[in-house]
C-alpha cells in the first residue's frame, strides 16, 4: 500500500487515454453484469416448485406438442390441486405480421386462476356469452386506441380460420386490469384473450387439444409433490407431461428455441477477448513511454520484483476501476429500469455470485494484460534504458 500514490500517479499520467480505457472496461462489465444475471436466472428457474401457487403442465416432448382434453379431469383429482384450467397459444398479429400480440385462447375458468387480474363481472359474463368475444389488457387497448365494443381483426401466424385464411375477427367485450403493475403479472396488461371454444371449433388443427394446463395448488409448500403426481398420470404414455412453475415453463420453452447459456457465454467471451487486446495495448504503450522513469527507479534502489509488482498493480487497478464501476452501474440501473417500466422489464439483479465472479475476472484480466509489460520492465537494463537503446 505504501506505493499506492505512485501507482495512481502513473496510471493517470495520460488522463485521456486512461479515462477512455476505463470507459471501455466499464462497458464490458456492464454487459457482463446484465448477461450473467440473465444466465443465472435461467439456470435457477424451475429447480424447485416449492412456494408456487400456480403450476403449468405442458408436453415433456416439446412446448408446441398439444395435450388431450381428457387430462383435465384426471389432474383435477390429484390430491393438492385446487383447480385446473387450460389455454392454447394463438399467435396473433395486428394489421402486419411484425405487430405481434400476446394472444391466448382460454378456458371459461382461466381467470379464476389469476386473482391478480381484474375484469368487470359484467364484461366477463359478456365474454363467456360471446363466441367471438375478447378480453384485452389495458395497456394494449391504449397502444392501438381500441375501445370496448369494437371489432378487431387479427392475423394468426399459426392457425387458419374455418374459411382457410389466417384472418380472424374478434369483438372486444372487456378490459383486463392488473392490480399491481409493478409485479410479475404486469405483462398481462399487454394480453389479448379469446374464447377457447371458438378457437377450437374454427380451426381444423386443434380438434379438442390443449396447449397447456394451469393448476392452482392448495398448499404451496406441497407444490413439488403435486407436480410429480401430475406427471405420474401420463408416465410412459404418448402424452407425457412436465409440470413446473410458470416462470420455469417459460424458461424451458426458450431453452428449446436456443441455448441461452451458450449464447451468453459466447457474447461474454468475445467481449472479454476484445477487452484484453485493448487493455494490453494500453499497458504496453504506457510502460514503453516510461522506460527512462523505470530505469531511474531501479537506479535509486527499486528491485526488479518491486518494479514488476508496480506495473502489475497498475494494470489490475485499471481493470478494477472500470469493472467495479460497470457492475455498480448494473446494480443501480436494474431496479430503476424495473420500477420505471412498471414490471414490463425484469432486469436481473447483480448477486453475490456475479460480484465474486466479476472481481475474479477483473484481477485475472489485469494480471494477464500486465504480465508482458511488467516482465519487460523487470528485465530492463538501466544503462540501455537511460541511453535510449
Amino acid at each position: 500500500m505504501k506505493y499506492l500514490h505512485l501507482i495512481w500517479a502513473e496510471l493517470f499520467r495520460r488522463k485521456t487515454r486512461t479515462v477512455l480505457t476505463i470507459l471501455s472496461i466499464l462497458a464490458a462489465f456492464l454487459l457482463f453484469g446484465l448477461l450473467n444475471g440473465v444466465r443465472d436466472s435461467f439456470d435457477n428457474l424451475g429447480k424447485s416448485a416449492i412456494g408456487a401457487q400456480r403450476l403449468q403442465t405442458g408436453s415433456r416432448l416439446s412446448f408446441i406438442q398439444p395435450l388431450p382434453m381428457s387430462l383435465q379431469s384426471r389432474i383435477a383429482q390429484v390430491d393438492g390441486v385446487k383447480m385446473v384450467t387450460y389455454a392454447n397459444w394463438f399467435g396473433g398479429a395486428y394489421q402486419e405480421a411484425r405487430n405481434q400480440i400476446f394472444s391466448f385462447a382460454i378456458a371459461p375458468n382461466y381467470l379464476d386462476a389469476y386473482p391478480e387480474i381484474e375484469v368487470d363481472p359484467k364484461q366477463r359474463e359478456a365474454f363467456n356469452n360471446t363466441r367471438t368475444g375478447a378480453l384485452v389488457g389495458e395497456g394494449l387497448m391504449k397502444k392501438y386506441g381500441w375501445k370496448a365494443g369494437q371489432r378487431v381483426p387479427l392475423i394468426s401466424t399459426i392457425f387458419p380460420n374455418s374459411d382457410g385464411s389466417k384472418n380472424w375477427q374478434f369483438d372486444i367485450v372487456g378490459v383486463l386490469h392488473v392490480k399491481d403493475k409493478k409485479s410479475s403479472a404486469a405483462w398481462y396488461d399487454q394480453m389479448f384473450m379469446l374464447q377457447w371454444k371458438y378457437f377450437d371449433e374454427s380451426n381444423p388443427y386443434n380438434r379438442g387439444a390443449v396447449g397447456w394446463y394451469v393448476e392452482r395448488v392448495g398448499d404451496p409448500k406441497q407444490a413439488d409433490h403435486v407436480a410429480k403426481a401430475i406427471d405420474a398420470l401420463s408416465a410412459n404414455s404418448a402424452n407425457e407431461t412436465k409440470t413446473q412453475t410458470e416462470a420455469a415453463a417459460m424458461a424451458s420453452q426458450l431453452k428449446q428455441v436456443a441455448d441461452i447459456g451458450l449464447i451468453v457465454s459466447s457474447i461474454m467471451g468475445a467481449v472479454f477477448f476484445t477487452l484484453i487486446l485493448l487493455t494490453a495495448n494500453t499497458m504496453a504503450q504506457a510502460v514503453r513511454e516510461r522506460i527512462p522513469e523505470l530505469a531511474v527507479l531501479k537506479t535509486i534502489g527499486f528491485r526488479d520484483r518491486t518494479v514488476l509488482g508496480l506495473v502489475l498493480a497498475e494494470s489490475v487497478l485499471l481493470v478494477l476501476l472500470g469493472g467495479v464501476l460497470g457492475l455498480g452501474l448494473v446494480a443501480v440501473i436494474s431496479p430503476a429500469a424495473n420500477a420505471v417500466s412498471g414490471g414490463a422489464l425484469n432486469l436481473p439483479q447483480v448477486g453475490l455470485n456475479s460480484w465474486l465472479l466479476g472481481l475474479g475476472l477483473m484481477i485475472a484480466i489485469g494480471l494477464v494484460v500486465g504480465a508482458l509489460p511488467a516482465i519487460r520492465a523487470m528485465r530492463l537494463n538501466i544503462v540501455d534504458a537511460l541511453s535510449g537503446r
